[in-house]
This record gives structure tokens, sequence and C-alpha cells, in this order.
């Protein structure tokens, strides 16, 4: 998958790297050449010297052939106007753009493009560490090393036992969604049509867990 980010600083860096680490063409779109400097000597994509606001930058940065497209600069009207023109003239079906103001980044979700919102994702941690909740506001486990999942189960797989999709060591059902309900799952418990899946999956795992179930998705907690 060719993916192109706008902006080298500490997240679009370590996304970068991250996304290079998968085998991934990764293309980093930034105005200060020193930036790529965080990139390290080991990163195998391509860097872009300019703004991720400008068509042609765009464009010379591969952006008509990229599979998905991620703004990360410091300001939020840089990461929506770069994003719109990702959206709007390259047709790039996944986008997402880091908003620091929630309720801008609601606002954009429904122009169809996700966004990430710092604000709101720092203040849940904190106030998860506060009150002790019994639950990891984040969807990895050990810094990344283990993910949480979800996906949707598909006709073709309705009717298959969660021993039939689980890897041992790799992937673990933990729970099922089926309307209403939360059950935890257990090895011969059927699967419907229809139902959200919560899976535990290492990171050599998740390309064949999006394999099976196409839907897959990083996943918050679970509740009925």
């Amino acid at each position: 998958m060719r993916y192109l980010i706008v902006g080298c600083g500490r997240v679009g860096s370590t996304l970068a790297k991250l996304l290079d680490a998968d085998n991934h063409e990764v293309i980093v779109v930034d105005e200060s050449p020193s930036a790529f400097k965080r990139l390290g000597q080991k990163f195998k994509g391509h860097v872009v010297v300019g703004t991720g606001i400008d068509y042609d930058v765009l464009k010379r940065a591969g952006a008509a052939t990229a599979n998905g497209f991620i703004a990360v600069t410091n300001g939020d009207n840089r990461n929506v106007m770069a994003a719109l023109i990702a959206q709007r003239m390259f047709k790039i079906k996944k986008i997402v753009a880091r908003i620091y103001d929630p309720p801008r980044g609601l606002m954009y979700r429904d122009l169809g493009i996700d966004t990430v919102c710092p604000t709101t994702v720092g203040a849940k941690m904190i106030r998860d560490m506060l009150t002790d909740v019994p639950w990891d506001t984040l969807q990895t486990f050990d810094f990344g090393r283990v993910t949480s999942l979800t996906a949707i189960v598909q006709a073709a797989d309705a009717g298959k036992r969660v021993s039939d999709v689980e890897r041992p060591g790799r992937i673990r059902i933990a729970a099922i969604r089926s309307g209403k309900n939360v059950v935890v799952a257990a090895n011969d418990t059927v699967l419907s049509a229809g139902d959200e899946i919560n899976a535990i999956v290492a990171p050599d795992a998740i390309t064949e867990f999006a394999q099976m179930f196409q839907t897959a998705a990083p996943s918050a907690r679970m509740t009925a």
C-alpha cells in the first residue's frame, strides 16, 4: 500500500517509520528539510519538501496513486485543507487528519474525513488513570506489541466456531457483540452474520486477520 503523510513532526515521523517497517510505500511531505532527520537512516520511503496544501506538491508526491492520506501538521486548518484536497482533487479513499479542536473534528467527520483528536484522547487517558477504570483507553498493549481489533462477521463466515478463526499465540477472539448483547467468547461459540467480534492480535498477524475480516479496524472497549 502507498501512504502519503503530510507533516514530519514527532507523530508523522513515528507513523512513517511504523508503516515503513510494515513494508508499505511511504512518502512524507514537510516544508522543512531538517524535519526529515526524524525519519532516521533506516527509513526506506521517500520525502518531498513543500506544503501539504499545495496541489502541485501533493501531485509530485504521488497523491494520485496513494491508498491512504494522513495530515498531521501542527495546524488544524492546514490538516483539514490538505485532507480536503486529497479527498476532492485526488479522490483518495482513506484519509485521516489530526484535529486538536474536538467540535471541529466531529464536523469534519461528517465530510467523510476521519479525524484523530489528541485533546480528547489525552483527556480520556488522564481520566482513566485518575479514576482507576478497569480498561485501557489505548487500543494497544505493551506499546503496540499487541493490538485490539474489531470486525464484522460476513455471511461467508457465519456458522464458524471461534476456534475456527483463532490462531494460537497470534489471534484470540475475546468478545462477541450480537445485537445489544456482548458475551465473552468461548471456543465453541458459533458466529453469526452481523456479529461484531473483538480480537487480540499480534503485530505479525494483523494482515492475516484483516484478510479474514475485511472490516477489521482498531477498536475501543466493547460495552453492552
